[in-house]
């Protein structure tokens, strides 16, 4: 009897010790709203870690992740932290860009955790290829970065990324030539005399990407504000697409504007002979040769409609970390994607390879508060932005009739007498082509 109730006794502390000691879990779903593994949170730092268990992961990203050893050493940190896992690595690159490429080729087959670009969402979405974010993952998301930024992570309501880092265009201007006061309205810039043989402003449509800031704007959209409603074409062809079309018409023909390739920028701005135009930091170099300490940078302006300030909108797009709806090991991908795209991690990306942070608490961070690139960059993407719809309904139909709208203009095809007629064709087309 003693050595019935001794067994009886140890199994009983056994079982109220594992009860102890589980692991603390957080919720992740996946595409198709139903429950997937949990992501484990990492253990707190007064726990004695239990025997880890053995997985592997694969990360696809960027050469210049690894190149800079910014993805090594960023593992081995995750590693301290989850000592409950004994992680053995496989580390390809794949750049943003090609990702979604890649990811369908074999989406089972496909890495753990992967780097997109945000215009690849909702296809690898559709494809079941990202798991939705819940748990902790999901609040990082929400509670650290801007909701402009969230909104390119997200497909309906269902945030399916991290985003770490920034994807759009903002202004830059000649300081010689406007004051920060100036550039804060389109109309404004426009009005000032910069003398003979100079433009005041360089319209650069970019095919809609960067021309359609005036529409949305305006509160107006091409298949709704995510891009995905099939029964909403487009709003570009009511009252107020039809002012913003009038005032393009206007801007375009302004003797004061330069279209698109009518000039070289950097070689007006050697001269001082252009005021403002559109652009993104990719090209930020080549303006800095140009105009040295002169180069002013600003998020993009207002302009007058109707007698009624409007802020321009331009399309926003961001580079994000998801982990594979797929992967053997969910708990452990979503838990690392969630660690690479932590504020810590975006610092530390920045400071190597020069990525501006979407994480607003990073633009605390002094180098990052006094870098100009950086601070336009978040502000545009703060301010003056609408997350680039990532549905396929908009990416395959958008670009072709939305650019000929401004080429038009500029040839004289779309002018004020036909605006009307114009814009209707315009909705016709999206609408042929949504069915």
């Amino acid at each position: 009897m003693k050595r019935i109730l001794a067994t009886l006794l140890a199994v009983i502390m056994c079982m109220g010790l594992l009860a102890g000691c589980g692991e603390k879990t957080t919720q992740t779903e996946a595409p198709n709203g139903t429950e997937a593994p949990k992501a484990t949170e990492a253990p707190k730092a007064t726990e004695a870690p239990a025997a880890p268990t053995e997985i592997a992961l694969t990360v696809w990203c960027p050469q210049n992740q690894i190149d800079t050893g910014i993805m090594a050493e960023q593992q081995a940190a995750f590693e301290k932290l989850h000592p409950e896992w004994k992680i053995t690595w496989t580390t390809t690159p794949v750049g943003e860009d090609n990702a979604k490429t890649e990811v369908l080729k074999d989406v089972a087959a496909a890495a753990d955790v992967f780097f997109f670009a945000s215009d690849q969402t909702s296809a690898l979405v559709e494809a079941g290829a990202l798991a939705r974010l819940g748990g902790d993952a999901l609040k990082l998301v929400q509670d650290t970065i801007a909701p402009s930024v969230v909104a390119t992570a997200q497909v309906g309501e269902a945030v399916y990324g991290i985003p770490f880092t920034h994807n759009t265009f903002f202004m830059y201007y000649d300081k010689t030539l406007y004051t920060e006061d100036e550039i804060k309205n389109l109309d404004t810039m426009l009005a000032k005399d910069l003398g003979e043989g100079a433009f005041n402003f360089h319209f650069d449509a970019a095919g809609g990407w960067k021309g359609a800031s005036y529409y949305y704007g305006a509160g107006l959209s091409v298949f709704g504000i995510e891009g995905n409603d099939a029964s909403n074409p487009t709003d570009w062809n009511n009252e107020t697409g039809i002012k913003v079309t009038n005032y393009l018409i206007d801007l375009i023909n302004n003797p004061k504007v330069a279209f698109e390739s009518e000039i070289v920028v950097e070689e007006k701005a050697k001269e001082h002979k252009i005021g403002a135009w559109f652009d993104g930091s990719w090209n930020d170099g080549k303006y800095v040769d140009a105009l040295g300490d002169d180069l002013g940078r600003a998020q993009i302006p207002t302009y007058t409609l109707d007698g009624k300030e409007v802020q321009l909108k331009g399309f926003y797009g961001s580079k994000l970390i998801g982990a594979n709806a797929h992967s053997k090991n969910l708990q452990a991908a979503v838990a690392f994607a969630a660690f690479l795209g932590n504020e810590e991690n975006q610092v530390l990306r920045y400071q190597k390879s020069g990525q501006i942070p979407t994480n607003m608490n990073a633009a605390s961070n002094a180098d990052i508060a006094s870098d100009p690139i950086a601070v336009v960059t978040m502000n545009e993407a703060n301010n003056a932005s609408v997350a680039q719809p990532s549905a396929t309904l908009f990416a395959n139909n958008f670009w072709s009739p939305a650019g000929a709208i401004f080429t038009e203009i500029n040839s004289g095809d779309l002018n004020k007498d036909n605006a009307q007629a114009k814009m209707d064709a315009f909705f016709a087309a999206l609408q042929a082509a949504a069915k």
